[in-house]
């Protein structure tokens, strides 16, 4: 099964200094790519990149990145995110807009989420995610 790979596995991966709590998450990620199991959306690359203080590191980083090349989203997928919004903010559970993108890309592909963010454990209590 394919892995969405969410904005929070890419930041402690791409660290200069992991923690050494998040250790087996970079070593899962590793994996996962080795395995060529990551999908990466456009917006987790933006996200990803936005921030960089300095040209030769995003240049670094960007050049990294662009192993892996953005899923094709179509009308549903936004479609579907604005679904999930909805539903969970109408149970009052906030998220952004592009936590809910990568639930509905991955729901609507079958695939499940790699994340660190806490978010998501509420975000399934009331739509279809799969974490991995």
């Amino acid at each position: 099964m394919n892995v969405v790979v969410d904005t929070s596995v890419w930041s402690l991966a791409l660290r200069r200094n992991t923690p050494n709590d998040a250790l087996s998450i970079v070593n899962i990620l590793r994996d996962l790519i080795a395995d060529g199991r990551v999908v990466l959306l456009g917006v987790i690359r933006q996200e990803v990149l936005s921030g960089v203080r300095y040209s030769e590191q995003f240049i670094r980083l960007r050049d990294y990145l662009r192993a892996f090349p953005d899923l094709e989203l179509t009308s549903e997928d936004y479609e579907l995110a604005a679904e999930f919004f909805n539903t969970c903010r109408s149970n009052g559970v906030q998220g952004s807009n592009s936590d809910f993108l990568l639930c509905a890309v991955a729901h609507r592909r079958g695939y499940s989420i790699f994340t660190s963010d806490k978010d998501f454990e509420n975000f399934r209590l009331h739509i279809p995610v799969t974490l991995l």
